[in-house]
């Protein structure tokens, strides 16, 4: 396994232009954490704001994906949702990814729960896993360093402040969520799926995006399905990217098996046809 990377280096090179792709986990499966950790991910994001997992499974899952070299993230409830990023980092997370921000104070205020004082409010406390490997003293002395705060841009507010939201010290990464920033921008409304997503009015707020976070140094990320259209957001300068989700990909590939077996057994004059489903 290659060595690990401390979050200073691993934002360090995002800055630079080395992208990191990774993958959200919405099934709350220590299991399935651990070994898509060793897939090649460079991270993986529990998604405790969609997903199932208390912080009991929340827990295991991150020691899962610590045991695979991967970084790790947790997806908490907002920038209000203190229990939920302390419970995060003490459990050994790498970062957290908040949600829903709108404006430059609840952006502060998330970044404040996430790091030690003076620089935020973070509660110390000692012996938790986060600093099994470096101790009290050489964890909490890092970890304003290493904590990788990402805030999500999803709302119509957040890209009209985000300008003043990309220049709050602290934050290490803008994630462009475009579903959540269709429906907030009324998008769904006006376009028939999918052409929200390659919409003027989305393009955009992109652009505006892209420049508050270039004039900031603020790392650039977002959320896709697929691998389609990744090659275009690198080139727009987006360093943090996820190709989905682990329930994704399951049903990618199962769809991919369901389909050969449909023609295999076509071939052979057998009367198979896939059950009928909306998600396959």
């Amino acid at each position: 396994m290659s060595e690990v990377l401390s979050g200073a280096e691993f934002k360090k090179q995002m800055r630079e232009g080395r992208p990191k792709m990774g993958l959200f986990l919405n099934s709350h499966s220590p299991t399935v954490a651990e070994q898509l950790a060793h897939s090649g991910y460079d991270w993986l994001l529990v998604d405790t704001q969609h997903g199932p997992m208390g912080f009991e499974s929340l827990s295991a899952m991150l020691a899962g994906i610590s045991n695979g070299g991967a970084k790790s993230l947790v997806r908490v409830g907002g920038y209000q949702d203190r229990p939920g990023i302390q419970q995060a980092l003490d459990m050994g997370s790498d970062g957290v990814l908040v949600p829903y921000i709108n404006t430059a104070d609840e952006a502060r205020q998330a970044v404040s729960c996430a790091r030690y004082p003076t620089a935020g409010t973070r509660s110390v406390y000692f012996p938790q896993r986060s600093m099994n490997r470096a101790g009290l003293l050489g964890y909490a002395g890092a970890a304003n360093a290493n904590i990788i705060v990402a805030l999500q841009v999803e709302t119509a507010s957040c890209i009209e402040n985000i300008d003043e939201i990309a220049a709050v010290p602290g934050v290490d990464i803008l994630f462009l969520g475009q579903n959540d920033l269709c429906m907030s921008m009324g998008l769904y409304e006006k376009y028939e799926f999918p052409h929200m997503y390659t919409s003027p009015e989305l393009g955009a707020a992109t652009e505006k995006l892209i420049a508050a976070a270039n004039r900031n140094q603020v790392i650039l990320g977002l959320f896709l399905f697929g691998t389609s259209r990744v090659g275009e957001f690198l080139g727009k300068g987006f360093r943090f990217v996820s190709v989905g989700n682990d329930l994704h990909h399951i049903l990618t590939q199962a769809g991919a098996y369901v389909k050969d077996m449909e023609t295999i057994a076509k071939e052979k004059g057998s009367q198979w046809t896939r059950r009928p489903s909306a998600l396959v």
